[in-house]
């Protein structure tokens, strides 16, 4: 039995169609994380999980019980949104206790949860304290103590970290990662920003336009992307994309006087395809003095951009740009030419025509 399960779904605004015949299920314990960019529908499919859209078409399933036409109240959901949604009159302890108290709870398992909720999230302290005497961080940690006292078996959160600098929003994630492995329940989180969800997810579902375009664990998706959206969307600094043509049976890869050996590419069966991509990512190419024929490409220093404790170059190849991230103390100067040395083995390639990965 999933933990959740979505079948079918779809939903409508009138003739636009948000969520098209979208299908997922979740594990128990699973952390799965929603990415995709603004109007792709990731937050529109945790509003119809929680309860809060109604459903043009297809089934939801919550621990093996059919919650489609349930109450958000029924679903055994507790949800963390973006805002932090307190009640400004309320102290910590008025605004985790509240839910409890309307579902008439007896006053020693209120306590109890609360107590339980503000020491996993260390905010004791700051029980007596109102929402106006909170930092930003403090405020999204009762957010989240609010639905963590519901005791509930599935977690959803919508964006909570977004409104939050960026080292807080660090912090708060390694502490969203402890609370899950402490925890063990099921988790879906939405989000618009890579790096939280390749280090919170177990899996993560990239959504584009209501579809979801690959399921997968964060590594996979990172090295493997499914197509030419997946592979431009994760990674940053961004992939590299070539366009040329697959020759030679498929053993090689060519751009203007460009020739690459593709063997130990491990997408298997490639043939000679006139319209082809190849993705290359910053750490996987090597700046290098002297050429190899069929492993490296002739290019031009153009800038640089020192990160800490490496460097993004970027050069001229054949007309087109491609950045190579390097050792800061390695940075090569500008007007220096130098070969890039692929690995072919990390490498992606896609068929122009469907973008789909070869």
């Amino acid at each position: 039995m999933h933990s959740v399960s979505v079948q079918n779904l779809s939903l409508k605004f009138g003739a636009a169609e948000v969520l098209k015949n979208l299908n997922l299920d979740v594990e128990e314990g699973e952390f799965i994380v929603l990415l995709g960019p603004s109007g792709c529908g990731k937050s529109t499919l945790l509003n119809c999980l929680a309860g809060l859209l109604e459903l043009s078409e297809g089934q939801i399933h919550i621990k093996g019980k059919n919650v489609t036409w349930a109450e958000p109240s029924e679903r055994g959901i507790g949800m963390v949104f973006q805002s932090y949604a307190l009640y400004p009159q309320m102290t910590v302890r008025g605004n985790l206790s509240f839910g409890l108290k309307i579902a008439k709870l007896p006053k020693e398992e209120i306590e109890k949860r609360v107590q339980r909720a503000s020491e996993i999230l260390q905010i004791g302290p700051l029980l007596d304290r109102k929402p106006g005497a909170l930092s930003g961080g403090q405020r999204q940690r009762v957010a989240i103590g609010r639905a963590l006292v519901r005791d509930v078996d599935v977690f959803l959160f919508d964006e909570p970290l977004s409104n939050l600098d960026a080292k807080l929003r660090s912090e708060l994630r390694v502490e969203l990662k402890r609370l899950h492995n402490r925890l063990k329940n099921t988790m879906i989180y939405v989000t618009h920003d890579q790096i939280e969800a390749l280090t919170l997810a177990d899996r993560i579902a990239i959504m584009r336009g209501g579809i979801i375009q690959q399921l997968d664990a964060p590594q996979t998706i990172y090295n493997r992307p499914s197509n030419l959206f997946v592979a431009g969307f994760i990674g940053s600094p961004a992939m590299n994309f070539i366009k040329g043509t697959t020759v030679g049976g498929g053993k090689a890869f060519k751009f203007g006087d460009v020739t690459l050996n593709l063997v130990g590419y491990e997408g298997g069966a490639i043939m000679d395809r006139p319209k082809a991509i190849i993705g290359l990512r910053p750490e996987h190419l090597a700046i290098v003095d002297e050429a190899v024929p069929g492993l490296t490409i002739p290019a031009v220093v153009e800038i640089d951009e020192p990160m800490g404790a490496d460097s993004l170059v970027w050069l001229e190849a054949e007309g087109k740009q491609i950045s190579v991230r390097v050792p800061v103390e390695h940075r090569p100067v500008a007007g220096t030419k130098v070969h890039l040395k692929v690995d072919i083995a990390k490498s992606s390639l896609f068929d122009e025509t469907s973008e789909l990965r070869i």
